[in-house]
């Protein structure tokens, strides 16, 4: 018997440390790691110990003789894995804290309270010379595992207790509902720490760029996540949901989640936190197709497959897609004739296929996913009426690639060329969501790269804009970091490295002591107008709406407005 991980497996790498025999990979310190959909554990070496199962977050992991019929599939899925990975690498050594000067102490603000700001907090806290004070706009924490996580997906919100663990040290304070910039500015908080890590992620969408984009109905997929997800800055916001047709430009996780909710059955999302705003408005939804626009193949699939097998299980809905235009690009077809395509990639296209070959159902909903078909313009009156769209096709001659000039396409692991064939045909639809990305915007008083939306950094360390030295006493991590990719797990990583920067500057004393002490921040941000919300007020909120929550049989019922937060931590 072996242990399989399954489709919550958040990349958080907490098991990996805790196997004795090495049997889950990729390990942090593998190349695969930073791009790896999830984590798997060898069938042949597992030893069935379980300590995976006790570490685990979101409790994807399970001995293979209790899974269920939806959960099998992983089996196949994490011994795949195996097939064609070099798993030599050992195991993730215990990291020795380095020693800090003696006598000091060090004060760490962290702007944001997502996962890459949690995982820093969690480095730094280690040290008892250690105090973090962490500062979120919002009264709540938690960022997207909040308001970006797709409420009919709650385990993969465990990593909530992780996060609770951190902010219960002794050394750690929460500055909730505190905006930086409003009620502090970046010179006033390097006035009272010793160093400054922002994480406040990417914040906003990237567009299409074509005619049309502006009309009635075509919408951001961030907006109408955080809508449904109920965050304050989107809770007033109304969509129209009267068309029978829905297209979602772009083919990742965050794509795949707003087709689940445009679709599910408002019986089934009323058990989940969904915003109660968003499940009445769905309940009154007459949209039944709902169209995922890719603009490369099938190898190209930006979505995880764990989230497209679970398209596949949805009651009430079939998933279409065209056999013939599941195509490879000349690289990915000669690796697969060759028995060589990556697994990953293998799984993606055998997923494909085996949905292709279903039978839809009289009267069921349908997702439909299209591949080499990219949108042109979004045409109406007074709103979204019809998206014209191109079929693409790949170039496999180096002269004629559109995206990468002078070199041969990449292999499917990579971006490959395509351009449009000139072939267009029209979509009737009420509704047009993007769902191509997310990107930072600047801060006052960093620097910031505006073509690839993040703060100029090494390893973490902010880098100035004239010479690219390290900023003293400035760093980022997550999004704003390193661009709007990658998951809880890859944060965990990029939050421990920024983290582990900090004690490096400050052991090897490049870090300057604050001319003024946090012990100010309380007053300076009630002066004002902060509505500051600690640790307590949060527990409150948190036990409020989970309270709710209970009464009404869900996780929780969320409050959606800034005046409800402020009450319930007051109460």
């Amino acid at each position: 018997m072996a242990h399989v991980i399954t489709q919550p497996c958040c990349n958080d790498a907490s098991c990996i440390s805790v196997c004795p025999v090495n049997c889950i990979h990729p390990t942090p310190d593998e190349p695969e790691f930073a791009s790896a959909e999830m984590l798997y554990i060898d069938p042949d070496t597992c030893i069935d110990c379980g300590a995976c199962i006790d570490e685990c977050p979101v409790e994807a992991i399970f001995p293979d003789d209790s899974l269920d019929e939806g959960q099998e599939r992983y089996l196949q899925i994490n011994a795949d894995y195996y097939t064609d990975h070099d798993v030599s690498g050992g195991l993730v050594a215990p990291r020795k804290k380095p020693p800090l000067p003696a006598g000091k102490e060090l004060h760490v603000a962290i702007v944001g309270a997502g996962p890459a700001a949690f995982y820093a907090a969690e480095e730094l806290v280690k040290h008892s010379a250690i105090k973090v004070d962490m500062f979120d706009r919002l009264p709540t924490p938690y960022g997207l595992v909040r308001a970006g996580v797709a409420p009919d997906h709650p385990s993969t919100k465990g990593v909530e207790k992780t996060f609770a663990a951190t902010a219960a040290k002794r050394t750690f304070e929460y500055y909730l509902n505190v905006e930086v910039g409003k009620h502090l500015n970046h010179d006033e908080l390097l006035d009272h720490y010793g160093a400054v890590i922002y994480a406040h992620g990417a914040s906003t969408d990237k567009h299409l760029g074509i005619d049309g984009e502006d009309l009635p109905g075509s919408i951001a997929a961030t907006d109408f996540v955080a809508w449904y997800n109920g965050h304050p800055d989107h809770a007033d916001r109304d969509f129209d949901l009267s068309a029978e047709r829905a297209v979602i430009v772009g083919n990742g996780n965050v794509a795949l989640d707003v087709a689940r909710i445009l679709l599910d059955d408002p019986g089934r999302l009323a058990k989940t936190d969904i915003a109660d705003h968003a499940l009445d408005k769905l309940r009154s939804s007459n949209v039944r197709e709902v169209v995922l626009l890719g603009r490369r193949g099938i190898a190209q699939g930006a979505y995880t497959n764990s989230e497209f097998l679970a398209m596949g299980d949805m009651p009430g809905v079939d998933v279409i897609i065209d056999p013939d235009e599941l195509v490879l690009d000349a690289a990915s077809q000669e690796a697969r004739d060759a028995g060589t395509l990556d697994s990953t990639i293998a799984t993606k296209v055998r997923i494909a296929e085996e949905f292709a070959q279903r039978t839809p159902t009289d009267g069921n909903k349908r997702v439909v996913f299209r591949y080499l078909v990219s949108p042109v313009a979004i045409e109406g009156s007074d709103g979204v009426e019809t998206v014209r769209c191109v079929r693409n096709e790949f170039v496999n001659a180096p002269d004629d690639s559109a995206d990468h000039a002078g070199q041969s396409p990449r292999p499917a692991s990579g971006r490959v060329a395509i351009k449009p064939t000139g072939e267009e045909f029209d979509l009737k639809a009420g509704m047009v969501l993007r769902a191509i990305g997310y990107t930072g915007l600047p801060l006052d008083g960093l620097p910031f790269d505006g073509a690839q939306g993040v703060v100029p950094n090494e390893s973490g360390r902010v880098l100035d804009s004239s010479g690219g030295s390290p900023v003293e006493g400035v760093y980022v991590a997550g999004w704003i970091k390193r661009g709007a990719t990658g998951g809880i797990g890859m944060n965990r990583i990029c939050g421990q490295e920024t983290a582990l920067a900090v004690i490096a500057d400050f052991t090897e004393g490049r870090l300057s002591e604050p001319a003024k002490s946090r012990e100010q921040i309380p007053d300076l941000i009630a002066e004002r107008g902060a509505g500051r919300v600690d640790g307590s007020g949060w527990k409150k909120i948190d036990l409020a709406e989970r309270s709710a929550g209970k009464e009404a049989g869900r996780r929780r019922i969320k409050f959606v407005t800034i005046e409800a937060m402020e009450s319930a931590a007051r109460a």
